[in-house]
């Protein structure tokens, strides 16, 4: 019969049509070992390669030679979620001049949110679509693993003797919250059809992160582990009703396996915290959390200044402001977004809001224009990420991490990379326009 115009040909089923790894994608994917996974900071002989400057300036490097059409920085600049994180970028800046210490503020600019800012404009462009972003959600899901494994085989735990004490860059609440936001990919990949390598990795990095999830002992971790689990159960469509909850079934055991009675003690005091610190005591969080709005409200425009959270705390709180010649704790935020409300004023809370609002959006249009594609699948799965950071972080200061912007460049990506999803919602059986048009004959994927 013959080919309809302008129709694509069926290619067999197996046959690649996405672009390969490339030197740009391969710098890229060093970068967020670094950056999210601290792989040189967990093996000491690779710190002096400076992995995380070099990676990210051979990414820059490349994508400045690249001349493809798909890596355009126009296509960056028209997505939503991009002129949110863009915006936010801007007006950390304007608040350097009047920031309680701008060198401080200056320096959390130039130093780490600035060139986050930059990588993930680099990282969103060189998106050339689906496969693109699952080879860097892959390789997020490799860090956080690697990082989870050295956990369980080096760190142990604290005086307390039943949560981790000090590890490498994060602390342990910190690499909660990362486990959890990595835990929804392991799950993607463990129900993709192939490759069957990959699908082995994901089931042990699972593993991992259930084991070093518990042995971090977070509660506010607790909360968005309930919060990602809830989302997974009912609204992760990628697997079959009684596989999700199969899997969440075999999931509980191992938890419960791992966790000691002290842990479950420690977490019943989320719903019994009459005598808990963070209410009674003037460095816990509640009380924290208070004057960070207090400082919001007082700075409404431009906010204390990127960074200055802790100078605050020391020099305009209501303590720093009587007579009293005590010491106390110069505390951060405690709070992702009163951190960015006080530092940066309500402008900056808006942006900072909008970008999740954007990228939710943009999930949901990918997972509208073919509703059990991979695509669609993998937009489900961000979407879990997300509600993950959201959760914790509203217990954490981890508003310029590079934990949530690499997840915010992969749910820009996935919208850039399938301009056709959202224009083609039943497109004809017999056009493919990439690989993730294919069959997926996996056992667990749910049917119509």
């Amino acid at each position: 019969m013959p080919r309809a115009p302008g129709a694509a040909q069926a290619l067999p089923l197996g046959t690649e049509r996405d672009p390969p790894w490339d030197l740009l994608l391969i710098s890229l994917a060093a970068y967020v070992l670094t950056a999210v996974g601290r792989i040189h900071q967990l093996f000491g002989f690779l710190m002096p390669l400076h992995l995380v400057l070099l990676s990210s300036g051979l990414a820059i490097c490349c994508y400045v030679a690249t001349g493809q059409r798909a890596r355009r920085l126009a296509r960056v600049l028209r997505d939503p979620t991009s002129r949110c994180v863009l915006g936010l970028a801007l007006w950390m800046a304007f608040s350097i001049p009047g920031a309680l210490w701008p060198g401080g503020a200056f320096e959390e600019f130039t130093g780490e949110f600035g060139k986050m800012v930059g990588m993930y404009v680099v990282l969103v462009a060189a998106i050339r679509g689906f496969k693109d972003v699952e080879r860097i959600a892959f390789v997020y899901l490799l860090a956080v693993a690697i990082y989870a494994a050295v956990v369980l085989s080096r760190f142990g735990v604290g005086q307390s003797e039943w949560r981790l004490g000090m590890l490498e860059y994060y602390d342990a609440n910190d690499f909660a919250t990362l486990a959890v936001v990595a835990l929804p990919l392991a799950v993607y990949f463990m129900v993709r059809p192939r490759p069957l390598w990959r699908r082995l990795v994901s089931a042990l990095a699972l593993v991992f992160l259930v084991m070093a999830f518990v042995w971090a002992g977070s509660r506010g971790g607790f909360l968005a582990l309930l919060a990602v689990g809830a989302f997974l159960l009912l609204r992760y469509r990628a697997i079959g009703v009684r596989w999700r909850v199969l899997t969440a079934a075999l999931l509980s055991l191992v938890f419960a396996a791992a966790a000691s009675d002290t842990y479950w003690e420690k977490m019943k005091t989320i719903l019994q915290p009459k005598d808990d610190y963070n209410i009674t005591t003037e460095e816990g969080r509640i009380p924290v959390w208070k004057r960070g709005i207090g400082y919001m409200l007082e700075n409404p425009i431009l906010g204390v200044g990127a960074g200055n959270f802790p100078t605050a705390e020391g020099t305009i709180s209501p303590r720093a402001r009587v007579a009293y010649t005590g010491r106390w704790k110069w505390s951060v935020s405690h709070n992702s977004y009163i951190q960015v409300g006080a530092e940066l004023g309500i402008p900056g809370l808006l942006l900072f809001l909008a970008m999740f609002w954007k990228a939710f959006a943009s999930l949901r249009t990918v997972e509208r224009g073919q509703p059990r594609s991979p695509p669609a699948q993998l937009a489900q799965t961000l979407a879990a990420c997300l509600i993950g950071y959201i959760v914790g972080g509203f217990f954490l200061s981890l508003a310029y991490r590079d934990l949530l912007y690499v997840l915010i460049a992969l749910t820009a990506g996935l919208r850039k990379g399938l301009p056709l999803v959202a224009a083609s919602p039943r497109p004809a059986r017999s056009v493919v326009t990439s690989s993730y048009a294919r069959p997926n004959f996996s056992p667990m994927r749910s049917h119509p």
